[in-house]
């Protein structure tokens, strides 16, 4: 093909003393000696161009250069004394020659060279730049960037100094920061372009006071004599070291008998320590140090408590011990607690410790303003299946109380343990279960209550008053209260074999059942007397008379009847002894016999 215009065709200088042109090199696909040449002329058109030596009258061009071209072709050469160029530059191949043009004025295209050899000086909170700058004759000026710890980036504009260096300051920065600065620069007049950035120098400022106060608390456990009070203290998002931190100072001070105070001095290792205290008022003052100063003291002050011997009523009469732990849930985002707000408190702190299970554990607190009701705990160390404890507290004039114990679970688990079956009491249609379940801070989630399960050996399930389980042959019913530890499930079969499971559920469920209690119901005992009354009774009773037939005709329908048996004789006022006496007149005889006259003389 034959070659495009060149594009991008540009000429600038960076030190007033030689002019370099750019251009970007187009596709032509031929190599070799018909690849495309790129030639440079200075065109004389301008009447105020400057004599110039090797100059081709017929033309009315002057050869300037020969372009080398890797990616970008580039061409140079001095300027002397001109001022005013008009540079075209030509590509030519065998298949034809374009060309492009570029009019300007060189103090109008000044690119400067990048600043060398930047060095600093810095305070707490200024950092001065200083760097050489060889003078090219034309008034440039400068701009600083300057990268902050937070990525963010912030560009300061300065203006030429007459100076053996330049420099620049840069103000308002943070004490004991690291900074990233960096330098470049531009003609004042005529702007063209930046010049390269100076090589980046990082920069740290110089330490100052401690702005801010630290976050402290404290927990106190009676002892004999006393209290021993472990001091807690952390860095608030507000509070800013400035500096190493290199110690922390503690005044222990009593308010009652203005004693002097004391101070103790620790590592900045160490963010707790335990100390001794009686059972006297203490304002307690912790302050960080760098190698400059101080920080503010963070103040707190500990009520004086009645010794040991009193102990008891003194907590009795505080409340304390009447304190029950209120259940807490859990959230997507971590633990949710909440409390009635008081008027009475400047603000509130929650404190807990991330992995309860330690001794001692690792404590942290968290403070909340006095119109805050409830806050989400949240913590990484936090795992579902653990029960962790909070503590809330009101403060006011950096005294602190306690108000309210809560526990919770960031997710309940299933019970690890199934309850132990002791007693199983059994009738011919229901059975009587009795268990045990102890439950202790270890437990995967809060009882809630009890499930018993009871399955027939054969068949599907469908017992009265039981609760629709997923499985059909398994019955299911509901204890609610985790104190009730028996239930009697009624409706069975008698003599038939069933299956029975008690499970513990939480919050979060139940285990599968992997065991059950066998059971066998007896014959129902109301059954068989009912089937012996109107089967065997009669039975044994016909046996016998067929046996005494004789004596049971004779007693029941005999051929003569006697007369102490009729219904006749039924006069009670009529009795010899035990007899019963019928009188003549009551009825009329068919025959009159005569006994003989011994009986009749009886009679």
């Amino acid at each position: 093909e034959p070659p495009d215009t060149p594009e991008d065709f540009s000429c600038q200088t960076q030190d007033m003393k030689r002019v370099t042109c750019t251009w970007t090199e187009g596709e032509t696909y031929l190599y070799g000696e018909n690849s495309p040449q790129y030639t440079l002329h200075l065109s004389l058109s301008l009447p105020y161009l400057l004599p110039l030596p090797f100059f081709d009258r017929s033309s009315q061009k002057k050869a300037l250069c020969a372009a080398s071209c890797s990616k970008q072709c580039s061409c140079s050469w001095d300027i002397g004394q001109q001022r005013i160029w008009n540079v075209t530059v030509t590509v030519e191949n065998p298949l034809g020659k374009k060309t492009a043009t570029d009019v300007f004025d060189v103090k109008h295209r000044m690119y400067p060279t990048a600043p060398l050899q930047v060095w600093e000086d810095s305070t707490d909170t200024e950092i001065t730049l200083y760097w050489n700058y060889e003078k090219i004759g034309i008034e440039l000026f400068w701009q600083t960037e300057v990268l902050q710890p937070d990525g963010k980036v912030e560009l300061h504009n300065s203006s030429d100094v007459e100076s053996r260096h330049k420099h620049v300051t840069v103000r308002g920065l943070q004490p004991y920061t690291e900074y990233t600065a960096r330098v470049r620069c531009g003609a004042a007049k005529h702007f063209w372009r930046w010049s390269e950035w100076s090589q980046p120098l990082t920069i740290r400022t110089k330490e100052g006071t401690p702005s801010g106060k630290l976050d402290i608390w404290r927990e106190i456990t009676p002892v004999l004599g006393g209290r021993n009070v472990t001091l807690f203290w952390k860095e608030t998002p507000s509070f800013q070291a400035n500096g190493k931190i290199i110690s922390y100072e503690i005044t222990l001070e009593k308010l009652e008998d203005g004693s002097k105070p004391e101070s103790f001095s620790f590592s900045a290792v160490y963010n707790s320590t335990r100390i001794f205290i009686d059972n006297h008022s203490y304002r307690i003052s912790i302050m960080a140090k760098n190698s400059v100063n101080f920080s503010l003291p963070s103040v707190l002050i500990i009520s004086g408590a009645p010794d040991n011997s009193r102990k008891i009523l003194f907590c009795s009469f505080l409340g304390t011990e009447e304190l029950k732990e209120g259940q807490v849930n859990g959230t997507d985002d971590g633990i949710l607690i909440s409390w009635e707000p008081r008027s009475i408190y400047d603000g509130y702190i929650i404190d807990w410790c991330n992995f309860p299970w330690l001794q001692p554990c690792d404590l942290r607190w968290k403070r909340f303003g006095p119109n805050t009701s409830s806050a989400v705990i949240s913590s990484a160390a936090f795992v579902p299946g653990v029960r962790y404890k909070f503590r809330l507290y009101g403060s006011v004039a950096n005294k602190a109380s306690l108000l309210e114990k809560k526990m919770g679970y960031l997710r309940e688990l299933p019970p690890e343990l199934d309850p132990t079956v002791r007693k199983v009491d059994l009738t011919y249609n229901s059975v009587t279960l009795f268990w045990d379940y102890f439950t202790n801070e270890s437990e995967p989630g809060f009882l809630r209550g009890y499930h018993v399960y009871v399955s027939p050996k054969h068949g599907n399930c469908s017992l009265k008053g039981s609760e629709k389980h997923i499985l059909p042959e398994l019955c299911k019913y509901t204890i609610e209260n985790p104190e009730e530890k028996r239930y009697t499930v009624e409706h069975l079969m008698p003599n038939t074999e069933y299956k029975i499971a008690v499970k513990a559920f939480t919050g979060g469920g139940e285990t599968p059942i992997d065991d059950f209690t066998y059971v066998d119901t007896p014959y129902n005992s109301n059954k068989l007397y009912f089937v012996f009354l109107l089967v065997i009774v009669p039975t044994l009773v016909a046996a016998v008379c067929h046996w005494k037939m004789k004596w049971v005709k004779e007693c029941c329908c005999p051929v003569i009847p006697s007369p102490n048996k009729s219904k006749v004789l039924s006069f009670k006022e009529y009795k010899i002894d035990s007899e019963k006496v019928l009188k003549i007149n009551d009825c009329i005889p068919d025959v009159l016999a005569t006994d003989s006259n011994a009986v009749a003389q009886k009679l």
